[in-house]
């Protein structure tokens, strides 16, 4: 069955381009030319990705990536932005989106970008069909922190979590290395798979996400350790912390 995406954008050219080369490529495309219908759409229907423009009328990319995240809907989100501007992309990261893009772009590393964060998500919830070999029974204990890979899950307490996928993503890796100290240029390179510039505060940002939900004490975290000068590492918490 064919991915579904949906474009959220106003200029005609681009949704045009865009949706005639992600439909090459195999997706099933919808479309909404503002921020108000891309909610709606968003919100009512099942979509694998969304691709949201940054600058929209109605209702900005901002706001429509913020009223999804409330909803806990955790679709991934591409957020496309004409500003190479510092705060629109991280308040995007910050309120949600997994990755962003700065027009003008290429058709071709839009598609390839869709592809690689769907590969990711598909990888984590165990729908790859290539990894059919991996123990369906797979799953990380760390202290009060319980996840399921193959099931897209994580719990504190307990409770689930609700997650979007880059936050998972992040956890997992960092579960995965228990008790390794790594840097953010790692975790750069390892969870977003492509070159940020060196732009760590994004690193940074995802933590702060994981910490509100895993720590019970954000201003002295017993899970997700800052190692001063070189990065973080997820830890079993000491008893008498």
């Amino acid at each position: 069955m064919s991915k579904k995406i949906l474009i959220v954008d106003d200029e005609q050219s681009i949704v045009t381009l865009l949706q005639y080369n992600l439909q090459q490529a195999g997706f099933d495309v919808s479309v909404a030319m503002d921020g108000e219908k891309g909610l709606h759409k968003a919100a009512e229907g099942q979509f694998d990705m969304i691709v949201l423009d940054l600058m929209l009328p109605k209702m900005d990319g901002i706001e429509v990536c913020k009223e999804l995240r409330q909803r806990k809907i955790n679709t991934p989100i591409l957020m496309l932005t004409a500003k190479d501007d510092e705060f629109d992309k991280v308040l995007g990261l910050e309120l949600g989106a997994d990755d962003y893009m700065t027009k003008p772009f290429s058709p071709r590393e839009v598609v390839a970008r869709v592809k690689a964060i769907l590969r990711r998500t598909q990888l984590l919830s165990g729908q790859d069909e290539n990894s059919k070999d991996e123990d369906p029974s797979e799953k990380i204990i760390i202290g009060d922190i319980k996840i399921l890979p193959e099931h897209y899950e994580a719990y504190f307490q307990n409770e689930r979590i609700e997650l979007t996928p880059k936050e998972f993503e992040l956890l997992v890796y960092l579960a995965k290395n228990k008790g390794r100290v790594l840097t953010r240029d790692q975790l750069l390179s390892a969870v977003w798979n492509y070159d940020f510039a060196g732009d760590t505060r994004i690193v940074d940002v995802h933590i702060s996400h994981l910490r509100e939900k895993i720590e019970n004490d954000t201003k002295k975290p017993t899970y997700i350790k800052t190692i001063r000068g070189l990065g973080y590492k997820l830890e079993e918490p000491k008893l008498d912390e």
